[in-house]
């Protein structure tokens, strides 16, 4: 089973984004999250597709999109065309999520739903079909830096045997750091979101080997 890294640019200096992103790259990262947030569905602003749009051209891996708004479709179509490859919207903000997931597809981009920590996985199981990803927060959207609910690993677990049979990616995202990645991973997630454990520490390739020796670890077992 391979499990990829997604470093969080919400947790990159902001004034040096060009540099941050060209520094994780280097390391063998295989994909760069976006945490887009509106202030209404989470508590917190933070960047939208004018901000999307110029990091592009020096974006070597695919673009992961996590859409914390209370209406992510009118976004879906803007930053499909600019290339986003994967798009997630929340199964607690819509309420046509068949269509909202169809409407990423359609975009150009992988549709993904995304899902808070106490909310029942069996919401989503319907509409995995229309899914190749499913984006398990494991911890309360809205801040970056927050620490990992320990819970979330029995339901990644639980996803997993939800999702037998199918082709589906299991993504987490919240206090994803060495201490908790193996386990993510032997219970069956695919994707790996990291901010404050990869760009809180001047050490990026140390934090980036130490995921990497956890989540082998954690694939072994």
């Amino acid at each position: 089973m391979t499990v990829r890294l997604a470093p969080s640019l919400l947790a990159a200096d902001f004034s040096c984004l060009r540099s941050e992103i060209a520094e994780v790259q280097g390391l063998g990262v295989e994909l760069l999250h976006l945490d887009i947030m509106d202030g209404h569905f989470v508590p917190n602003l933070s960047f939208g597709p004018p901000v999307v749009a110029p990091l592009l051209p020096h974006c070597r891996v695919p673009l992961d999109a996590h859409l914390m708004v209370s209406d992510p479709d009118p976004l879906v179509a803007e930053l499909g065309a600019l290339g986003v490859a994967r798009i997630a919207v929340h199964v607690e903000t819509c309420p046509h999520l068949q269509r909202s997931l169809a409407g990423v597809r359609a975009a150009g981009a992988s549709p993904g739903i995304a899902i808070n920590p106490a909310t029942a996985l069996v919401l989503l199981e319907d509409a995995l079909a229309w899914a190749d990803f499913v984006l398990v927060m494991s911890v309360n959207p809205g801040f970056g830096g927050q620490p990992f609910i320990p819970e979330s690993i029995e339901r990644v677990r639980r996803l997993r045997r939800m999702a037998v049979g199918r082709t589906l990616d299991i993504a987490v995202d919240g206090g994803v750091d060495r201490s908790n990645a193996g386990e993510l991973a032997a219970a069956g997630a695919t994707t790996l979101i990291a901010g404050s454990s990869v760009f809180g520490t001047t050490d990026r390739p140390g934090a980036v080997a130490a995921l990497r020796r956890a989540i082998a670890e954690g694939v072994a077992r």
